[in-house]
């Protein structure tokens, strides 16, 4: 019996989640727990736990993690500054006459807020207190109502930028790395941040075309299902258009830009789309009623001559050569710097007096350390697991499929849709990944698209009864009479769509690699 110490292991924290004990907490108590068997049966060696400080240090240092906080205080800026909701109403306003226009512009307004934001919980929130009700007041069924504004609002997951994706990366990196020690390679190669965001962009914009599509079907089949707008509106005007569509489309050029076309990093890209986004929330009227948004404008026109200075013409006055041009270079920069710096002044002065710079604190700091939080107990559990021998017993299992390497990735992505309805995207990732995902990439796997694959799964978690995440929002936002079993029934079939994106990314890999190739 002691010899499965690590499998009973894994069993008592699927049972300690299920029970409901906090998952961090859950992470460590479970390690430490079986640490001490295993030390007790003679199966675990403690000096392994000396390692621990060395492993939390290093995630703390991340500079691929450094990221996700400011991706996430971009999204709730966004969500918060009603950013969000304008474009929502707009594009509904616009689709409303067609046939099913509403649910298609439900996910069309998914796709640009997870490529802004990022944040499935906040999209999933402002679309069931905005659209929910309008699609229920126009006659569509609340089953499929429901499932649409879960599905739009998990977009948010495989989109760039998202936190999942950033996850995905570091621990795909490692699991590469590792896969190429074991196949005796000592040039080793990695994967970066902005390879995984170029590879989720084609198969992301697949997802939105797979739901478009079954929307217009859905609603020429069932008609009273996804009627046209009862009541006629107005339709907006190109202005109105623009202003709702333009400042989400500038950060996503900005933060994807940035990051695909060479000029940032992620965590640089990511800075920028915070500050995009506290700047875009000053310049709204009702931010600007204290005075006028022209130096907001400035400093974002200021922003972007850096940004376009740094890529055309890069200002290194350090060299022995550098003349009256590069100086000349060098004092346009510092000046571009300082209207930056004021126009950024001015964005947090406007949003702490307009009460927006302190919820959005708190959001940002809540998120970010729940994610971190089971990211470091993660470690914990990961390094006990090992030392009772649990990766080599992964491996085991994983080599014995039948099938080949085929078979064996069918296993895993079996096990990861299985494992989504219990647990939530971060704790998958970060437990059972770093154990399979080497065993995988030695079998032949391309690391890339193998980590998309994953990620088109693991969004799936956001979706599955009993704990998915998007119904737990969207019970909460949602009117009294929508019930949690229509919840659950109306995502039923976007869950069978996610499986045929996954499938059709399996039968064609460039979806994946060709992008991050070409770019890269």
């Amino acid at each position: 019996m002691t010899e499965y110490l690590d499998l009973l292991m894994f069993a008592a924290l699927i049972g300690a989640i299920l029970l409901g004990y906090p998952v961090s907490f859950t992470l460590t108590g479970v390690a430490v727990a079986f640490a001490a068997l295993g030390w007790a049966f003679g199966m675990f060696d403690v000096s392994l736990l000396g390692a621990l400080g060395q492993r939390l240090f290093g995630t703390m240092t991340n500079d691929v993690l450094i990221a996700i906080p400011l991706f996430v205080f971009m999204g709730v800026v966004l969500q918060q500054s009603r950013i969000a909701e304008e474009l929502l109403e707009t594009m509904g306003r616009l689709f409303g006459s067609l046939r099913g226009g509403l649910g298609v512009s439900v996910i069309l307004v998914g796709a640009l807020l997870a490529a802004s934001t990022g944040i499935v919980g906040a999209t999933v929130v402002a679309m069931g207190m905005i659209a929910l009700p309008t699609m229920l007041r126009n006659g569509y069924s609340p089953k499929l109502a429901s499932g649409l504004v879960c599905t739009a609002g998990t977009l948010g997951q495989i989109i760039p930028p998202s936190t999942l994706l950033i996850i995905l990366s570091d621990v795909m990196s490692n699991a590469y790395q590792q896969a190429q020690f074991r196949q005796g390679l000592f040039t080793i190669d990695t994967i970066s941040v902005g390879q995984t965001f170029a590879a989720a962009l084609v198969p992301g914009l697949m997802l939105v075309a797979i739901y478009v599509v079954y929307m217009l079907v859905k609603a020429w089949t069932s008609p009273k299902a996804a009627p046209a707008l009862a009541i006629p509106t107005a339709r907006p005007a190109t202005r109105e258009v623009l202003h709702a569509l333009i400042p989400p489309l500038l950060l996503i050029v900005a933060v994807l830009g940035s990051i695909l076309g060479g000029v940032a990093t992620p965590s640089e890209a990511a800075s920028v789309g915070a500050i995009g986004a506290l700047l875009l929330a000053a310049a709204r009227p009702q931010a600007s009623g204290s005075g006028s948004p022209r130096a907001i404008y400035l400093g974002g026109g200021a922003l972007l001559a850096l940004a376009l200075l740094a890529r055309f013409a890069p200002v290194r006055l350090q060299r022995g050569d550098s003349g009256t041009a590069d100086w000349l270079l060098g004092a346009v920069a510092v000046l571009l710097m300082a209207v930056a710096a004021f126009a950024i002044a001015v964005a947090l002065r406007r949003a702490w007096r307009g009460g927006l710079l302190k919820p959005v604190m708190t959001a940002t700091l809540t998120i970010t350390a729940m994610i971190f939080a089971t990211i470091l107990t993660a470690s914990v559990f990961s390094l006990v697991f090992r030392g009772l021998g649990g990766d080599a017993h992964i491996e085991a299992i994983i080599e014995a499929m039948p099938g080949g390497p085929e078979g064996a990735l069918l296993f895993v992505m079996a096990l990861i849709f299985v494992l989504g309805f219990f647990l939530d995207f971060v704790e998958i990732s970060v437990i059972l990944l770093p154990l399979v995902a080497p065993v995988l990439i030695v079998m032949g796997h391309d690391p890339v698209w193998l980590s998309i694959l994953i990620a088109i799964n693991l969004q799936t978690s956001f979706l599955t009864p009993p704990f998915g995440f998007s119904l737990f929002y969207l019970r909460g936002a949602a009117p009294k009479e929508i019930t949690t079993g229509q919840i659950y029934a109306g995502v039923v079939p976007f869950i069978g769509l996610q499986i045929l994106g996954m499938a059709v990314l399996w039968l064609w890999q460039p979806l994946a690699t060709a992008l991050p190739a070409w770019l890269f």
